[in-house]
């Protein structure tokens, strides 16, 4: 028999069967199932109607925004600065930033935890504070590497004919760096904001909380209530599927842009 590459994906498309397929299937059985296995909806409708989950939800919204919007304003003056300098070892530095990745998780917001305990004395006075700043922690590299390298293969030409055309330093950043960056800009948003909502892990190791939707979740799936972890489970990732949906889009506009200016 003939060797083709097409054999070469059988073990991708078994794993996305095994640790993909097969999961959804079962979150979705058990999403439209009562505890004796009939069909309803009655779990969709304890989603949207039940106070407790809906405030969770709110929560957790507001937490990733805030924590986005956080790493936005520190991670594009970073990235802006790395791209735009002339230093030689600009990898080195963009390393650095990435480098706290390669520490352990729970190491790296233990020691976040002790830092803020001597700064505040007790956690428990800022828990909403203390949430956004270990989240920012964790999620700020993946904002600052999309926006550098969006920023590091923007054609300088453009900032040249800017200047040429009588456009300052500001007007040539709002008008030309600032556009080009947004692709950058969304895909750091994303990667930020999505894993935020669900992220449990940081607010309850800096003060035991549980108003996160990840929370929410792992105590559903404690009680034994596989019904309704499973619809919220299944109502998020419909959420994260129509955020990524309409990036693609957007991302597919800038492109085809791109391409029609050239």
């Amino acid at each position: 028999m003939k060797f083709s590459r097409k054999y070469l994906g059988i073990p991708y498309i078994a794993f996305l069967l095994i640790f993909v397929v097969l999961p959804l299937i079962v979150i979705l059985f058990y999403a439209f199932t009562d505890g004796t296995g009939h069909l309803t909806i009655s779990n969709l409708r304890r989603f949207f109607t039940d106070p407790n989950t809906l405030g969770t939800l709110f929560y957790s919204l507001i937490i990733a925004i805030v924590t986005t919007l956080v790493s936005l304003l520190v991670a594009y003056p970073v990235s802006y600065v790395l791209a735009m300098s002339k230093i030689k070892n600009k990898a080195v530095l963009v390393m650095l930033f990435v480098m706290p990745m390669w520490i352990n998780f729970t190491l790296r917001i233990t020691a976040l935890k002790e830092i803020l305990t001597l700064l505040e004395g007790n956690l428990a006075f800022h828990p909403f504070l203390n949430t956004v700043i270990g989240m920012t922690y964790d999620f700020l590299p993946f904002m600052i590497l999309p926006i550098y390298t969006q920023l590091e293969r923007m054609d300088r030409s453009l900032l040249e004919a800017a200047a040429d055309l009588g456009a300052d330093d500001a007007t040539a950043f709002f008008k030309v760096t600032l556009p080009l960056s947004v692709p950058g800009i969304v895909s750091g948003v994303m990667m930020v904001f999505l894993p935020s909502m669900t992220n449990y892990v940081v607010p309850d190791m800096l003060y035991n909380s549980t108003y996160i939707m990840g929370s929410l979740i792992g105590s559903y799936f404690a009680a034994y209530d596989w019904n309704n972890g499973s619809m919220i489970s299944l109502v998020l990732l419909a959420i994260i599927c129509l955020l990524t949906l309409a990036t693609m889009g957007y991302e597919e506009g800038e492109t085809a842009g791109r391409g029609a200016m050239l």
